[in-house]
């Protein structure tokens, strides 16, 4: 669905001294059909220009890309044709009905008036926005309103959505139904959905995949698990007596993988790249050396361990976005 080629853009910053800035340098990315990806990265990373870039908001100043079936700079029109995308702001008109929105979307895709009714009513009632046909998108919920976005993104069944920090601003209990029905689409529908998102608990819930993109280049790609296997690997805490920790230690080094040893007291600390499979392999070596285990703990790494280990940042670091805005200028 995603095929990216060098992808790069720079700008040229305004005002005096200005220089330029490149923002993405360089970004490769693959995404196939049927997945649910999750993009992230801090402010200032390229996330947002990269977005841009790909659904056609932006120019790539070097690089090709193949977007929904379509080449990105030979047939933009194509590629907006083909996708769908759901903006962080929204798009809807606080004035207008729900129902005439989704009309009004369909038609701006040309198609016909009772297709774009019949599809709407499809999507409100696949999304819980049946019976909000003539309310004001004004006085619907932050939740609703997120669901008649991602209605109008998809009023004219495209196969690939983007989806912008779908729930930012949604309290806990939208944000859950809001997720709902993001898995829905996908596993229903087969719709390939690229995401962005500033939670990390969001894209571990959500994602199949998760590429992460620092400084303008993409630092690491894999499932959730699979990063944190790789990046931090579990942590564990065993407890034994005081005079047992430095031959515990040594028999917890022996483990293939083990790293970040400390011991203090009765507890040997350390990580390993999977505590489940490493565990009885130490519980033998204990027991065959008399050395009683008193305590145990095991510990998935997150991803906030994950994305601080591959960026040394935040993903909520507060940096001013490289995001092509007024202040600067493109660079071909």
């Amino acid at each position: 669905m995603i095929t990216a080629r060098g992808l790069e853009r720079r700008f040229r910053r305004k005002g005096r001294g200005g220089g330029e800035v490149h923002a993405v340098k360089g970004v490769d990315l693959d995404v196939e059909a049927g997945e649910l990806v999750g993009f992230l990265g801090p402010n200032g990373a390229g996330k947002t220009t990269t977005l841009r870039m790909l659904t056609t908001l932006l120019k790539p100043s070097a690089g090709t890309a193949t977007v929904g079936g379509r080449d990105l700079l030979a047939d933009p029109l194509g590629v907006r044709r083909n996708i769908g995308y759901v903006a962080q702001g929204g798009g809807t008109a606080p004035e207008v009905r729900v129902g005439e929105e989704l009309t009004m979307q369909g038609r701006l895709y040309r198609m016909s008036k009772a297709d774009s009714i019949a599809r709407g009513r499809v999507l409100s009632e696949q999304l819980d926005l049946t019976g909000l046909d003539e309310r004001l998108t004004k006085t619907l919920s932050g939740g609703q309103r997120r669901r008649l976005d991602i209605a109008m993104g998809l009023i004219h069944s495209p196969a690939l959505v983007f989806l912008d920090e779908p729930s930012t601003g949604l309290d806990p209990q939208s944000r859950a139904n809001l997720w709902e029905h993001i898995r829905r689409l996908r596993a229903e529908q087969g719709v390939t959905i690229f995401l962005t998102t500033h939670y990390l608990d969001e894209a571990d819930a959500l994602a199949d995949r998760l590429i992460v993109i620092d400084d303008g280049r993409i630092v690491a790609e894999g499932t959730p698990d699979s990063l944190k296997s790789r990046v931090s690997g579990d942590g564990v805490v065993i407890g034994v007596a005081p005079q047992s920790s430095a031959a515990a230690a040594e028999l917890a080094r022996r483990l293939d993988g083990a790293h970040d040893f400390e011991t203090t007291g009765g507890e040997v600390r350390f990580r390993v790249p999977r505590g489940d499979t490493a565990m009885p392999e130490l519980l033998r070596a204990l027991d065959a050396n008399g050395i009683e285990m008193t305590s145990m703990q095991v510990t998935r790494p997150t991803l906030d361990d994950v994305f601080l280990t591959l960026t040394g940042r935040s993903l909520r670091d507060a940096e001013q976005p490289v995001t092509g805005e007024p202040e600067v200028s493109g660079v071909a």
